[in-house]
């Protein structure tokens, strides 16, 4: 095959695969900025570099490099502020480079929390279970089998989890749910799109309500 040939026909792939992906972000965007609009919160579409720190309490935005979020939306729920994102980040260097997205949902509480994971247990957690790597057992064996959570504190794990807080998660879209200071996050491991967005504030509004008022007075108390 002549090479000046083949490589135009490498080039016009290349062309058009970028031509492709900026038009299916440029439809994201139109598509989350239009939902946004719905929602009354304030959209920015571009990258937000120091967003990883400005939220690095989160584990999981400390990983890999070229960190950054875009398509961000900022507004409230009640008495409390939101941001929902798309997130980036990449792994490795040059051919065996990755790159990583997720979207999420990080509500900020006027509360003093404590840090606590919630998330849909796997096989890979059944093993370790096995092996006696330790999660925090409640009294709802369906809760047990659906759920993998963890934290520091036993206790607080358990007052934010009271037996009405199960039932509503194990009838609701499964996230990852993690509880860092005053902030709360569910977030998964792909792209949301607007019906995920608006699952995933329902979970954390959710949990909020559930809070038991005596543990609410505690925290408020703590915080003053």
């Amino acid at each position: 095959m002549n090479p000046v040939f083949l490589f135009s026909l490498i080039a016009l792939i290349a062309i058009g695969i970028f031509v492709v992906v900026q038009v299916a972000a440029a439809r994201r965007r139109s598509t989350l900025a239009a939902w946004a609009r719905l929602r009354g919160f304030e959209f920015t579409p571009f990258h937000d570099g120091d967003f990883p720190y400005r939220h690095s309490c989160f584990e999981c935005f400390s990983k890999g490099h070229n960190r950054y979020a875009d398509n961000v939306a900022r507004g409230r729920i009640g008495q409390h502020t939101l941001c929902t994102f798309d997130y980036h980040y990449t792994t490795g260097s040059g051919k065996d480079q990755n790159t990583h997205r997720f979207s999420g949902v990080v509500v900020t509480t006027n509360l003093p929390l404590k840090p606590l994971w919630i998330r849909h247990e796997t096989i890979f957690d059944r093993v370790a279970g096995l092996v006696g790597l330790q999660r925090i057992e409640f009294e709802s064996a369906e809760f047990n089998r659906e759920f993998h959570v963890t934290s520091p504190d036993r206790r607080w794990a358990f007052d934010v989890l009271p037996q009405s807080t199960m039932e509503f998660l194990l009838d609701s879209p499964k996230f990852l749910v993690e509880f860092q200071l005053c902030q709360i996050m569910a977030y998964r491991e792909n792209l949301f799109g607007p019906a995920d967005f608006d699952a995933a504030i329902e979970v954390i509004e959710g949990i909020l309500r559930r809070l038991p008022a005596s543990l609410v007075q505690e925290l408020q108390g703590a915080d003053r």
